[in-house]
């Protein structure tokens, strides 16, 4: 019984903060338990369980008459893209070092669905295929470390994500910036990942902010 409860804790608050971090609910949105609570279908109790998680993320604020979204500002995205530009590219070669022949087949089919689906113009796909690829990645480094602190922080960016692989010409720049990083991690050439890896980063942040 206690199983199900977490479990069900768990989902109604990866839901909550996916429909938050995609912009459903809007920032300075309220949201109270019993609407949430309608709405999902479920008991108060997962939806109290989830709310206090999320604002232990500072993605919501709790005030006297419910909790309000704050979401992902344009300064809490700039920091979380000066970590990343940090750290990633080291995760990224570390990948590339304790790369395995399964991890290497499945970084390649994300990329060659990143492909399929750019074809398609299938922007919901290439952003899930994005995150599979990113997040593979932080798997291969061998570091829970390194994917305990990326894979949310590449997951609080979604509805950024989402902008930038509706643009036709930087999705497309992208998924061929993934298909050589890819290339240099399955070869084992860790300085060589860094480096693309470092000017992939360096042109999704210039791109998000206008900047190229």
């Amino acid at each position: 019984m206690e199983h199900k409860t977490i479990s069900l804790a768990d989902q109604v608050f990866e839901n909550l903060e996916n429909d938050i971090l995609s912009g459903k609910y809007a920032r300075g949105e309220l949201l109270t338990e019993s609407k949430l609570s309608v709405t999902m279908g479920v008991s108060r109790t997962p939806i109290r369980e989830a709310l206090r998680r999320l604002s232990q993320e500072h993605i919501i604020e709790e005030t006297g008459k419910g909790s309000v979204v704050v979401g992902i500002t344009e300064e809490d995205l700039r920091d979380i893209f000066f970590i990343r530009r940090k750290i990633e590219p080291e995760c990224a070669a570390m990948a590339a070092k304790n790369r395995t022949d399964d991890q290497v087949a499945a970084l390649r089919e994300a990329v060659e669905f990143q492909e399929f689906y750019l074809g398609k113009k299938d922007t919901e796909k290439i952003k899930l295929m994005d995150s599979r690829f990113h997040e593979t990645i932080y798997h291969m480094s061998a570091s829970t470390v390194f994917s305990d602190v990326l894979v949310p922080l590449h997951r609080k960016i979604q509805k950024y994500r989402k902008a930038s692989v509706s643009n036709k010409s930087r999705a497309a720049a992208s998924v061929d910036e993934h298909r050589s990083i890819f290339e240099a991690i399955a070869a084992g050439d860790e300085e060589q990942t860094r480096k693309l890896f470092s000017k992939h980063l360096e042109n999704a942040y210039n791109h998000m902010f206008g900047m190229e």
